[in-house]
């Protein structure tokens, strides 16, 4: 278990991805079986301890510590785990750090009173770094700042295989993950996952910029894009998934390999075929166009679906690419190939829920920039363009795909509530409301129109953290107000993809993506944008 806390307290300190490589390759060459792959699946977020939950560590430290007390460290702190495991007072006599797999094993054929019992009595024999990591481990979310991409690709390295080969076997393997480990050490031949209608890892693109914005000078310059070469789409924008049905089997991948099946069964009813397509998750409007993303998130992240959910917001497929067929794979051919194929698949459905994505035909580099600029609806965030002669390759291959996506919007508003981060950034202030103005019959207020947490640089946020502190007027719990006023208060310019109408918001409109762009110290609250100026949005 300690040897488990150190690796995550170190990728927590460690900023660098290649470095959080060589921290995970390190861990999982020492460690033994089976504790090296509990830790791995703790990673990947493939491991669900249902004994444990936050609310009950909630309970335990209660009956421990004087909740007054908890309180106020866990409001400082801003992080359960690091809190607990900071404040947690030891009973003499405990002395044994449990091993990784004990923890585990035991807690998974626990019920929750075992478990949480179980948990007390090793939280009184792991020191301050044990205690946190066993919380993490336990209540799930590690926040160390490694995706499930990155832990897969380190296991990848470990081994020295292709992270595509370990990415088409994940659905089908278990933790702890024994064959996978054997195979990666030449113990043993290569697992053979048994699972049907398996993910397979997408291919990416590479941001399409201007000159003044690359830093690589050999990148592709947009005046060069020409369609003899390239082909253009429209990035719409949903979430890129991959639907996936073979011998009976259905299910609906992210682009990181999340399975969410689950929260899209009225998409999976339409996979009556044998294929695997790669394309956007969209819901339709009852015009038969495309709904802003924020209906769109009304329905991911659920466990379960209603009937009304999905007859208010039905999910459909854009199709970009095709990439197996009645079991043959498609993806060594190029794109030009599997495009005609795929218009093809996509005419034989005769489903309303999967449609095709249409080509952008363009005559030359200035009619391109054009329709990046101006796109027929804003649920389009801007263009794809794909070589021709291109294959389907894993990953994010030079020169093949590129994004050119539309310039974002620009606001200046007035920063007005702060709250701590989480994992590195949990003894900064570094979660961001801010707002803008609106008239009221009591004078000019302002309105709080989004979050931020984003964006800014580590010296920007030790700037930032700074005044929230000189600045705090309330609290409430984590959540800090500042001064924010037309005389007093913090100007951001805040950037953001897009805008839409939300009930669900105080101010009634909802930004997609927003993030600090640049920190206006420059200029008086009183000259930040107004509501107005967001109406004006929506209606364009």
């Amino acid at each position: 278990m300690q040897a488990f806390a150190a690796l995550l307290e170190r990728l927590v300190l460690t900023p660098s991805r290649n470095a959080k490589l060589a921290l995970i390759c390190d861990y999982l060459r020492h460690a033994p079986d089976p504790s090296r792959g509990w830790a791995l699946a703790a990673i990947t977020g493939d491991l669900d301890i249902p004994s444990v939950k936050p609310a009950a560590i909630r309970e335990l430290v209660a009956g421990r510590v004087d909740p007054v007390l908890f309180n106020l460290s866990y409001d400082y702190v801003g992080d359960l785990a690091e809190t607990v495991s900071l404040i947690w007072p030891k009973r003499p006599g405990a002395n044994r750090s449990p091993d990784l797999n004990e923890v585990v094993e035991t807690l998974l054929d626990s019920t929750k009173a075992q478990g949480l019992k179980l948990v007390e009595g090793w939280l009184d024999a792991l020191d301050s770094t044990g205690r946190w990591a066993l919380l993490k481990l336990t209540t799930g979310g590690l926040r160390v700042g490694v995706s499930a991409r990155l832990a897969r690709q380190a296991a990848a390295d470990f081994g020295k295989v292709d992270v595509a080969e370990i990415e088409e076997l994940w659905h089908g393997m278990a933790p702890p993950y024994l064959d996978l480990f054997a195979w990666l050490e030449g113990r043993g031949p290569k697992p053979v996952s048994g699972a049907l209608a398996p993910f397979r890892p997408p291919m990416l693109a590479h941001p399409l910029l201007s000159k003044s914005e690359r830093s690589d000078p050999d990148a592709l310059d947009p005046t060069r894009v020409t369609p003899d070469q390239f082909a253009a789409e429209w990035k719409w924008d949903g979430v890129r998934v991959q639907l996936s049905s073979e011998g009976g089997v259905r299910r609906l991948y992210t682009r990181n390999g999340d399975d969410i099946s689950k929260a899209f069964p009225d998409l999976l009813e339409a996979a009556d075929f044998s294929a695997s397509i790669d394309g956007e998750l969209l819901v339709r409007t009852d015009e038969g166009g495309v709904a802003s993303f924020n209906e769109l998130q009304q329905r991911l992240n659920r466990k379960t679906v209603s009937p009304k959910q999905m007859a208010d917001r039905p999910a459909m497929l854009r199709a970009y690419d095709l990439l197996l067929d009645n079991g043959e794979d498609l993806r060594p051919t190029p794109f030009r190939d599997r495009r005609k194929r795929l218009e093809r698949f996509v005419v034989s459905l005769e489903n309303d829920r999967i449609d095709l994505s249409p080509l952008v035909p363009f005559a030359d580099a200035t009619e391109l920039e054009d329709l990046r600029r101006h796109p027929p609806t804003r649920e389009i965030e801007g263009l794809m363009l794909k070589r021709w002669d291109a294959p389907y390759l894993a990953g994010r291959p030079a020169g093949l795909w590129y994004k050119w996506k539309r310039d974002p919007h620009l606001i200046d508003a007035v920063l007005m509530y702060a709250q701590r981060g989480h994992g590195k950034r949990s003894s900064f202030y570094s979660d961001f409301t801010f707002g803008v103005w609106r008239a009221t019959e009591a004078g000019d207020e302002l309105a709080p129109v989004g979050k931020a947490y984003f964006g800014f640089t580590d010296e920007e946020l030790v700037q930032l953290d700074k005044y929230v502190r000189d600045n705090t007027i309330e609290r409430f719990g984590p959540v800090r107000s500042v001064t924010a006023n037309r005389q007093e208060g913090l100007v951001l310019e805040v950037a953001f993809e897009g805008i839409q109408r939300s009930p669900r918001h105080k101010s009634g409109v909802a930004m997609r993506f927003p993030r600090i762009h640049r920190i206006r110290w420059d200029k008086p609250a009183r000259d930040a944008d107004r509501m107005e100026t967001l109406e004006a949005m929506l209606a364009n």
